[in-house]
C-alpha cells in the first residue's frame, strides 16, 4: 500500500511517529515530505516545495492531509499567519487541482482556531502575552450571552483576531463544500470550554454537515488508521469502570466518548470483549485527570494488573503528559511484551494517546509483512519518551540539556531494553529548544 503523509509539522510525534508505526508492516511504502520543508515552534512550512513534493508523488493509495500545514504552514502557523483569504483560497484551488490529479482517497483535516485561556504567546501571536486571558474572556462571554462584553482590548487587536478567526473559518467552510472530493474531511477543536467562538464554529460546521472531532495532533494518526482496509473489533475495558463519564484536561467530552470517537474514526468496530479482536485497556482518572509536569496529582493506579490471553493495548491516561509511574510498574511486574502485546501509550492528551496508539495496533493486526523489531521498536520510544522522559526525567531538567537528560535515562533504558529483549545506543535531542518535547533517537 503506498500512503502520502504531510505532517502537521515537523516535531518526533507529528514525522518520525509515523514512520515508526509503518515500519511494523513492510508492504506499507510511506512517502512524507522532507522534514526541513515543515514548520516548527517559529518557522512556517514551505508550502511551495510541498506542492512540488505532491506533485511528483508515484501514485498513492490515500493521502493523509492536515490542511493547516497546506494552508498556512502548519498548525500553529494557522495561528499566526497574515496571509488574507483571497490568498490562502488560491492557494487551496491549486492544491485541490494537484490532488485531483492523483485519484488517491484523500484523508484529511482542518483545525477549529482554538482560544488558549492564558496569556502565553508562545504558539500564538506576539499579542497573546498581554491580551490571551481576556480575548479568552472576550470570546466566552459573546458566545455565552449573544452579544459582545465591555472589555478594554486595544481595537486593532481585537479586529486582528477577529479577522484571522474569520478567515480560518471561512476556508473551513470551503473545504466543507469541496463534498465528495474527501474520502473523510475532520474539523478538530482542541483547548475547549464549554463556551467560546471556537464551540460556536463547531456547531455551526456540524449543522453544516460537518464532522468535528476533539483533539489535534494525533489525528494524522487515526486517519492514517482509517486508511487501513479491514474492520478490526475493539472493547475497551477501562480499569476505573466507575469514572468513564469524567471528561479528560484539554477536552470537552468524557473518556469513554473519547475512546469510542477515536476507534470509530480509525475504521474500528467497538464491540464486547468476548467478541473483540484486541482489547483495549484504558488506565483511566477518578475525580479528575492528573498532570505531572504541572504539579496536578491524581489518584494513581492501585488496582491489580492480570495480564490478558488475548491481544491488547493500553491507553494510560490517568495523567495529561505522561505516564502513571504506579501503573508502569505493576505492567513492569509481568512479562507484558509478547506477540499478544499490541502497543501503550500516555503522550500528551487522551486523544494523542488513543490516537496513536490504535494507529499502530491497527498496523500491526493487518500486517502483511510484518516486522516485529520495528514494533518493539517503537515500543521502546514510547515508553523512553511517555514513561522515563514525561513521567519522571522531564521534572528533574532546568533546560533541555542533552548530555544531562542522556545520563538520567539510562536506569530507564536499562528495565525497558530488559522487558523487550533488546539494547540500541540511544540519543537524545529537544528539537524546538523546549522541555515539552523529547525526540528518542535510536
Amino acid at each position: 500500500m503506498n500512503i502520502a503523509f504531510v505532517p502537521i509539522d515537523n516535531r518526533p510525534v507529528c514525522y518520525t511517529l509515523p514512520e515508526q508505526i509503518c515500519a511494523a508492516d513492510e508492504s506499507i511504502n510511506l512517502f512524507m515530505p522532507e522534514r526541513e520543508w515543515l514548520g516548527d515552534l517559529t518557522k512556517y512550512a514551505d508550502t511551495d516545495k510541498i506542492f512540488e513534493w505532491l506533485k511528483d508523488l508515484p501514485s498513492a493509495d490515500a493521502v493523509i492531509l492536515p490542511l493547516d500545514t497546506v494552508a498556512y504552514g502548519g498548525l500553529i502557523s494557522s495561528r499566526r499567519c497574515d496571509n488574507t483569504f483571497e490568498q490562502i483560497k488560491n492557494k487551496i484551488e491549486q492544491l485541490k487541482d494537484i490532488l485531483r490529479e492523483k485519484q488517491a482517497q484523500i484523508y484529511a483535516f482542518s483545525s477549529i482556531m482554538r482560544i488558549s485561556n492564558n496569556n502565553i504567546n508562545e504558539e500564538e501571536k506576539e499579542y497573546w502575552s498581554d491580551w490571551g486571558k481576556k480575548i479568552f474572556e472576550y470570546s466566552y462571554q459573546t458566545h455565552k450571552n449573544g452579544c459582545p462584553p465591555n472589555c478594554d482590548i486595544p481595537d486593532d487587536i481585537l479586529a486582528d483576531y477577529l479577522t484571522t478567526r474569520k478567515r480560518n473559518f471561512e476556508m473551513n467552510k470551503i473545504y466543507l463544500n469541496w463534498g465528495s472530493f474527501f474520502d473523510t474531511l475532520v474539523f478538530s477543536k482542541d483547548d475547549c470550554a464549554e463556551y467560546g467562538f471556537n464551540v460556536k464554529e463547531a456547531r455551526e460546521l456540524e449543522k453544516l454537515g460537518g464532522f468535528v472531532k476533539t483533539g489535534a495532533d494525533e489525528i494524522p494518526l487515526t486517519l492514517l488508521a482509517r486508511s487501513i482496509k479491514g474492520e478490526l473489533k475493539v472493547a475497551p475495558v477501562f480499569l476505573e469502570s466507575e469514572y468513564k463519564n469524567l471528561i479528560s484536561n484539554y477536552e470537552d467530552v468524557s473518556i469513554e466518548k473519547s475512546v469510542k470517537g477515536q476507534l470509530e474514526l480509525a475504521g474500528c468496530r467497538i464491540c464486547e470483549p468476548d467478541e473483540a479482536d484486541i482489547l483495549l485497556y484504558v488506565n483511566n482518572f477518578k475525580g479528575h485527570q492528573g498532570e505531572i509536569v504541572m504539579k496536578v496529582q491524581t489518584e494513581p493506579f492501585d488496582g491489580l494488573w492480570v495480564k490478558p490471553d488475548k491481544p491488547y493495548m493500553i491507553a494510560d491516561v490517568r495523567y495529561a503528559n505522561g505516564a502513571d509511574n504506579a501503573f508502569v510498574e505493576k505492567l513492569f511486574e509481568t512479562d507484558f511484551a509478547d506477540d499478544n502485546f499490541y502497543g501503550y501509550c500516555a503522550w500528551n492528551t487522551s486523544a494523542n494517546s488513543l490516537g496513536s496508539l490504535i494507529c499502530a495496533a491497527k498496523v500491526k493486526y493487518f500486517a502483511k509483512d510484518y516486522n516485529d523489531m520495528a514494533f518493539k521498536k517503537l515500543q521502546v520510544i514510547r515508553f523512553l519518551d511517555d514513561w522515563a522522559y514525561q513521567a519522571n526525567v522531564r521534572q528533574q531538567l532546568q533546560s533541555p540539556d542533552e548530555y544531562e537528560i542522556k545520563k538520567k535515562m539510562k536506569p530507564f533504558e536499562d528495565r525497558i531494553f530488559e522487558k523487550f529483549g533488546v539494547k540500541y545506543n540511544i540519543n537524545y535531542k529537544f528539537p524546538w529548544h523546549r522541555l515539552f518535547e523529547v525526540e528518542v533517537c535510536i
